[in-house]
């Protein structure tokens, strides 16, 4: 729980003057935005849907870049199974583009209202079957990026390191323009889900983090409950439907959201509105997640292709050793239960769970050492939820917790570095390099990268 020390939870409020933001329509307008002549205000940050939890893409002065209007599908090959897309695109739109041409993305992603260039630049993260593209940015084979001074960069797999170093850099080294990505034709899985007791999950979860398939799971804390959702790759897995996918889509990101939001603000008794909370997310869990999803690809799952604004619900996002979840999940029950007897807040989504492969492809790689479990948790209840936030962050420290910087609220600067260690070091010291001046580094980024 929280200590008496000063409750931060990241967020950076100095104004002194009013943020600029630039929206450039092509290369040359990206060129002039970054270069020093141009006298754009410091800090200058890279910015993509905005999708972010923290301020890693903020600015409260200084200049934003706002990389939406950057928006063309250059090519798709066909043959060699690549894909050449402006940093812009969104992934809805590069799912739906592929999928008319028999192909899809390696892995498994959510959050497809995403920028492309974002979704390099940060982790994007998903149910991906086996060591398979634990990252979208594990699918980059090429990038061309506006430097710090306005130059551009070209970046091969011929350059390993500096590709790893671009990989996972949150707008740090430069503005990513363009991304060629390794695609491959649709592939089907089948899909199958259980519903398990937290003490019967932890019982399988060491087993089930180190098995070829695809992990994605629901926890209601206060229920007792995960609902499990695993895909594997079969020889006749079956014919995927869009339909159920959109249904499970549906439901989850905004019949839950939106109903829960309406329950906090007519029902003000907490132990009725929680009841009535769990047992709503129980069922359309229950319905459809173990009745209608049998089959799926990278297409059907990735759910609404047309969505533009960022998911209604605030969040923040920890991962954990895959060898030591099964004891973490329970740690993680008792922490929910005493922060509700203590501070009377708790969270009213489920908590959503993946397993995350090892991945060695991006210097700032969360699992770079080691497969993770990701757990994202999630509210529509602001009050309460900058403390809780801070809680959560105290107890992923205690378990040993892998921050993201662009998703794990509250984080310590001291704790962030701690666990990068030497991988940070490394990527300051090629910052240092790209970016003498610090040109791309706001105040938020600074506590860990300066």
């Amino acid at each position: 729980m929280a200590s008496p020390r000063f409750r931060d939870t990241g967020r950076f409020i100095r104004r002194t003057a009013p943020t600029k933001i630039y929206t450039p329509a092509n290369l040359a307008d990206l060129m002039r935005c970054l270069n020093p002549a141009n006298n754009a205000p410091v800090p200058i940050r890279i910015r993509g849907a905005g999708t972010a939890a923290t301020d890693c893409n903020t600015n409260s002065a200084g200049t934003i870049i706002d990389m939406t209007r950057l928006d063309r599908i250059v090519h798709i090959d066909t043959y060699n199974h690549t894909v050449k897309v402006e940093a812009g695109v969104r992934l809805g739109t590069l799912v739906g583009a592929l999928a008319d041409q028999g192909l899809e993305l390696i892995g498994n992603h959510d959050q497809m209202e995403r920028t492309v260039g974002g979704a390099i630049a940060s982790p994007c993260i998903g149910a991906c079957i086996g060591g398979q593209a634990a990252y979208l940015s594990t699918q980059v084979m090429n990038l061309k990026v506006i430097t710090a001074t306005g130059q551009l960069m070209k970046v091969s797999e011929q350059q390993k390191h500096l590709l790893n170093a671009f990989r996972l850099s949150y707008g740090m080294l430069g503005a990513i323009y363009e991304a060629t990505l390794q695609v491959r034709p649709i592939a089907t899985f089948s899909a199958s889900h259980r519903s398990l007791s937290i003490e019967t999950f932890a019982d399988v979860a060491n087993r089930l983090a180190s098995r070829d398939i695809g992990l994605k799971f629901y926890v209601l804390p206060h229920m007792d409950r995960v609902y499990l959702d695993l895909r594997r790759y079969e020889r006749t897995p079956g014919n995927s439907y869009n339909a159920p996918w959109k249904l499970k889509d549906w439901g989850e990101s905004t019949v839950l959201p939106h109903v829960f939001k309406s329950l906090n603000r007519v029902l003000p008794i907490p132990a009725m509105k929680y009841r009535l909370m769990d047992s709503i997310s129980a069922a359309t869990h229950g319905l459809v997640n173990t009745r209608l999803v049998r089959s799926g690809n990278n297409v059907t799952t990735s759910g609404t292709r047309g969505r533009r604004k960022p998911r209604n619900a605030l969040r923040s996002t920890w991962c954990f050793p895959a060898s030591d979840f099964s004891v973490v999940i329970k740690a993680y029950r008792e922490f929910c239960s005493d922060t509700l007897a203590q501070s009377g807040y708790r969270t009213d989504l489920p908590v959503v769970g993946f397993r995350v492969a090892r991945d060695v492809s991006a210097i700032l790689s969360p699992s770079f050492d080691e497969p993770l479990i990701a757990l994202q948790t999630a509210s529509t209840q602001e009050k309460g939820w900058e403390d809780f936030v801070i809680d959560l962050a105290q107890f992923a420290e205690n378990w040993g917790g892998t921050p993201l910087f662009s998703e794990s609220r509250a984080l310590r600067a001291e704790f962030g570095k701690q666990m990068y260690s030497n991988r940070l070091n490394f990527f300051c010291r090629m910052r240092r390099q790209l970016d003498a001046h610090g040109r791309l580094l706001n105040p938020f980024m600074a506590q860990y990268f300066e």
